[in-house]
């Protein structure tokens, strides 16, 4: 099997694949275990959050007080309480936000102003996922909670930054690329939209799993070779009618 490492967000392996980055709502996002379970199988991810997620500074450490000899042995904890990322984004400033634009839309560049800092989520469930985690691997657990890349924006006009994104994502990876990640929803949409109205995907009408599995197999190959029609260097347009979605697109 060939060797399937991340390294500075690189493939070492010539011939090995990294899963693709898994981005989701705050539907998704907000959930720790759906966090955990996919930071466990080794995939990258950016997820919405609410601005009420709490976070320790990714310079916060844990400690505990001394052992007086009698009871049980004091626990490692952090001292300070947590903020919420909405706090932390807001006392961060809004000069410490930098501009991006992140796509083309259909009325001039799609630009914003973004923050990125390092952070532990801190609620109840993280910290028991991280103990469980650091248990299972170590037999103890130091108190640490895991670190992530929180991704805030903070538009023009808005008194407070708007909306938020946890990403595991490495250290050097670049802001506009966490970004245009960050806001690839409506790449999804648009395609989700694409395989219901022009292709057919909520046309199915039986009972059966594997008469569902069957259909949404073939909606899902019919969709994949439309877009690599669409992409194909030697494509008359970049939007063919044939992949053209039957509704407007709505963009983030």
């Amino acid at each position: 099997m060939a060797d399937r490492r991340r390294q500075g967000g690189k493939i070492r392996s010539g011939h090995a694949r990294v899963p693709p980055v898994v981005v989701a709502d705050a539907g998704y996002g907000q959930n720790a275990d759906f966090r955990a379970g996919l930071a466990g199988r080794g995939h990258a991810y950016v997820v919405g959050i609410r601005g009420d997620i709490t976070v320790q500074p990714h310079d916060a450490h844990p400690t505990a007080p001394a052992w007086s000899g009698n009871g049980r042995r004091p626990q490692p904890r952090y001292r300070q309480p947590p903020v919420t990322v909405a706090e932390l984004a807001v006392a961060a400033g809004r000069e410490a936000f930098q501009e991006v634009t992140w796509r083309e839309g259909s009325r001039g560049p799609m630009t914003s102003r973004f923050l990125t800092v390092r952070v532990r989520p801190a609620g109840v469930r993280s910290r028991r996922l991280a103990q469980a985690a650091a248990v299972a691997r170590h037999g103890w657990w130091d108190g640490v909670l895991p670190e992530v890349r929180l991704l805030a924006e903070w538009p023009d006009g808005q008194d407070e930054p708007t909306r938020f994104w946890l990403s595991d994502l490495p250290d050097d990876t670049p802001i506009p690329e966490l970004v245009r990640l960050a806001k690839i929803r409506w790449r999804i949409e648009h395609d989700y939209r694409e395989l219901k109205h022009g292709l057919g995907l909520d046309h199915f009408e039986g009972r059966s799993w594997r008469g569902w599995h069957h259909h949404a197999t073939l909606v899902a190959a019919a969709h994949a070779f439309l877009t690599e029609q669409r992409l194909a260097p030697k494509a008359d347009t970049p939007n063919s009618p044939s992949t053209r979605p039957s509704t407007p697109s709505r963009t983030c």
